[in-house]
């Protein structure tokens, strides 16, 4: 699949994100974990050149508001750096409380240093 530049920096079209269960728990199960005070993020390599997101919203965050507030602000976080990190992995992010609150540029910085640097394949052949 091709992804157009212009158009990549502006959508969150729906194969860049991970919809279906079994996706979700194979990245939990196969997956690395990486945790933060403000979220925690699992990835696993896909075998694809583009990376895909999914988000997990439990209801003991607060309220379907709050909840889609966080789902909101992580994909924003996502689509807007999406090339700022390699293609290669599924990632989903698991956040905490003070996802909501937080200033978006502090919550960007911290998603992203929790995100992988590398592909996949340049971790398995370093140069």
């Amino acid at each position: 699949m091709t992804v157009n530049v212009a158009e990549a920096s502006h959508s969150f079209p729906k194969y860049l994100r991970l919809l279906r269960r079994i996706e979700f728990r194979r990245v939990y199960e196969e997956g690395r974990r990486r945790r933060a005070p403000l979220c925690t993020v699992f990835y696993r390599a896909n075998g694809l050149s583009y990376s895909r997101l999914g988000i997990t919203a439990p209801r003991a965050l607060g309220k379907s508001v709050l909840r889609n507030r966080v789902k909101r602000r992580l994909r924003e976080v996502f689509r807007v750096n999406r090339g700022a990190f390699p293609g290669g992995w599924d990632i989903v992010l698991n956040p905490g409380q003070r996802v909501a609150a937080i200033p978006f540029p502090k919550l960007e910085e911290e998603v992203l240093r929790l995100l992988p640097r590398v592909s996949p394949s340049d971790q398995m052949h370093p140069q």
